[in-house]
């Protein structure tokens, strides 16, 4: 019999780990290949592990709830044949088994003391410590009060293998300059414990009737996610009211026979993300992201659609390449994933890749927004409810006030890298081409 692994697959570029949220499978168990093995999720979707062949799960390595990184062993799958296939697991107690880890000789004689150092998943104060980096901690000997003071790069600002390891490595150094007289000794240590501890979370205090509500997990993604957005990008926000009746006159003239032959609605969502597209690919520099120093210009324009799901959370599935789609195209794009998103059954591919983001505010009746921009892109495009307003009509003749249909468009965009006159001037061309959409347009 061989041994293969089952390992964490890659849910997208920005995605570096997942939580597993259910096992459908135990040790011991028969699986068919393709048969769904586990229940994972990401800050972005929901999704199964298949089994890669037949066989049977010798080992399971990761417990539900545990955050396994991409590439990583999540268990062993035993199979027909003889020996070891190639990238087979290793024995099951070496998947956690951490790289060895280089420390002072004054480091190991001082933590040499308790053989027996265990962690547990928790700390009491809530803080998570994944199975690797529980298995480095007792390792190195490192105590529960030591991990809960080290600042978490991971998510939920979890501590990862590297934030150990970078622990570790000046683990000797922080103790020798404790240890070491100061110029200041009485503020000494409370500056480095201010350094090293987090600030707390403040207490909220309960009054009479009140009601504790706990995040959903899918809840407190987005809370990290657009308060990292905001720690991120340096908001700003442009606003351009557009006169869309040709738009709203020519949908209604044609929806019926769109429906009756493509056997589905013509929303305004397409033709906005037509707009959009154009008006990219005349301003490519909004369509960009940042790395560090560096400006990062996106060839493919995929445009994500912020999407309400019955839960009242959000997801953003993205249309790839929308600038070569034609509007059937874009319609039926848009529809099928607004329809799989709602019933969850979105691909991790398709939440994944998005160089620009519109959301329809108008959707919950609002006229404007001021939306956050959906890291790592620099700009995000909010449409507000269409109005019926009178609005003066300029004429040959003179001016003369009408009704028409009206609708704020609001781009929210990071100010490092777009300034007031590129983000001002996209969010106008968008309008622009709204307002001059064609009457008599065949589809």
């Amino acid at each position: 019999m061989a041994e293969i692994e089952l390992t964490m697959p890659k849910m997208g570029e920005s995605v570096a780990e997942a939580t597993i949220t259910k096992w459908l499978k135990s040790e011991g168990d028969s699986i068919e290949a393709e048969e769904p093995v586990l229940e994972i999720a990401t800050d972005k979707v929901d999704s199964e592990i298949p089994a890669p062949e037949d066989g049977v799960i010798k080992k399971i390595l990761f417990q539900e709830d545990d955050v396994v990184k991409v590439g990583d062993a999540i268990a062993i799958i035993e199979i027909e044949g003889e020996g070891s296939s190639d990238g087979a697991a290793p024995e099951a107690d070496q998947a956690e088994t951490p790289e060895p880890v280089e420390t002072s000789n004054e480091n190991n004689s001082t933590n040499s003391d308790n053989n027996t150092n265990k962690i547990g998943k928790s700390s009491a104060n809530g803080s998570f410590f994944s199975p690797l980096v529980r298995s480095i901690a007792e390792k190195e000997k490192v105590s529960v009060e030591e991990l809960e003071s080290i600042q978490g790069s991971g998510l939920n600002n979890r501590v990862t293998k590297e934030d150990l390891l970078d622990y570790l490595e000046n683990r000797g150094n922080k103790d020798s300059a404790v240890a070491a007289p100061a110029k200041s000794p009485a503020s000494a240590p409370a500056a480095e414990k201010k350094e090293s501890t987090p600030k707390p979370a403040a207490v909220i205090p309960m009054m009479e009737g009140d009601e504790i509500v706990e995040m959903d997990r899918m809840r407190k993604m987005i809370a990290d996610h657009m308060v990292h957005s905001k720690h991120t990008s340096a908001h700003v926000t442009s606003f351009v009211e557009a006169d869309v009746t040709n738009m709203v006159m020519w949908r209604n003239k044609i929806k019926k026979d769109y429906e009756e032959r493509e056997g589905e609605k013509i929303t305004f969502t397409p033709l906005i993300m037509e707009a959009v597209a154009m008006a990219i690919k005349e301003m490519p520099m909004i369509n960009v992201s940042v790395s560090g120093n560096q400006i990062i210009k996106r060839k493919h324009i995929n445009l994500g659609m912020a999407t309400a799901l019955p839960s009242g959370n959000l997801i953003v599935p993205v249309i790839k390449d929308a600038d070569q789609k034609n509007l059937i195209g874009l319609s039926k794009n848009v529809n099928d994933l607004a329809k799989r998103a709602r019933a969850n059954k979105l691909s991790p591919d398709e939440i994944q890749g998005g160089t620009f983001t519109v959301t329809n505010v108008g959707t919950f009746g609002n006229v404007m927004g001021t939306p956050i921009i959906n890291q790592p892109q620099v700009a995000i495009m909010a449409v507000g409810a269409i109005k019926k307003k009178p609005a003066v009509i300029e004429t040959s003749f003179g001016d003369t006030i009408g009704v028409r249909h009206m609708m704020y468009l609001s781009l929210s965009y990071d100010h490092r890298v777009v300034d007031g006159s590129l983000g001002g001037s996209f969010v106008q061309r968008v309008a622009k081409i709204l307002e001059s959409f064609d009457l008599e347009r065949k589809i």
